[in-house]
């Protein structure tokens, strides 16, 4: 999809190992979930990788460099967040919802 819309390949190259992360985070924590990705009209492309897991605690620390739960490198929502030019995340303890934007250049 990010290759139909313009992005480079190195671009979609860093939107398909955000989605990796995210759908890795998915299965580690929730165990299933989805990830749904769409377009807007001004050449944004949105992944929205939701779940009904037990929510992130803390936010904040989770979006950390080097911070990790699982003794991993610590990279992952922090590295999503990095990447993007839109970044969000809504969770409780009924799941999480996290939304990617990212801009053609």
């Amino acid at each position: 999809m990010a290759s139909d819309m313009g992005f480079t390949p190195s671009e979609a190259t860093l939107i398909a190992a955000a989605i990796s992360e995210l759908a890795r985070n998915i299965v580690k924590y929730a165990g299933h979930g989805e990830i749904l990705m769409r377009s807007d009209e001004d050449g944004m492309l949105f992944v929205i990788a939701q779940d009904k897991g037990p929510g992130i605690p803390d936010i904040q620390t989770a979006l950390r460099p080097g911070y990790s739960t699982s003794g991993g490198l610590g990279l992952g929502l922090a590295g999503v967040r990095r990447i993007a030019d839109h970044f969000e995340i809504v969770s409780n303890p009924k799941g999480t919802i996290v939304t990617l934007g990212k801009k053609r250049r």
